[in-house]
């Protein structure tokens, strides 16, 4: 996210009018809906972890207990047990 100046952007009635409403505040002005986009869309971070678990998988079924898998990946037990129950379920 990125901050601009509202006096660089806006007309200078309609920052008039947001001034009355929000003097000298820091405003989050939220995407239009059709603009929004699914995380991980912009970097490789979704494929990155998609590829970890799909390792976690493998490991599990070649005999790794959860307290090994969470030590090995460094996760807690408990996303070590989350992430095995998601991929049997893919």
């Amino acid at each position: 996210m990125s901050y601009k100046n509202a006096e660089n952007v806006l007309p200078r009635k309609l920052l008039e009018q947001v001034q009355q409403y929000a003097d000298g505040e820091c405003l989050y002005i939220p995407r239009k809906e059709e603009a929004k986009l699914n995380w991980g869309t912009l970097t490789s971070t979704k494929e990155a972890l998609e590829v970890r678990n799909q390792a976690i998988y493998k490991d599990y079924q070649g005999g790794l207990n959860t307290n090994e898998l969470a030590e090995k990946y460094y996760l807690s037990v408990k996303s070590i047990q989350r992430i095995i129950r998601n991929m049997k379920f893919q």
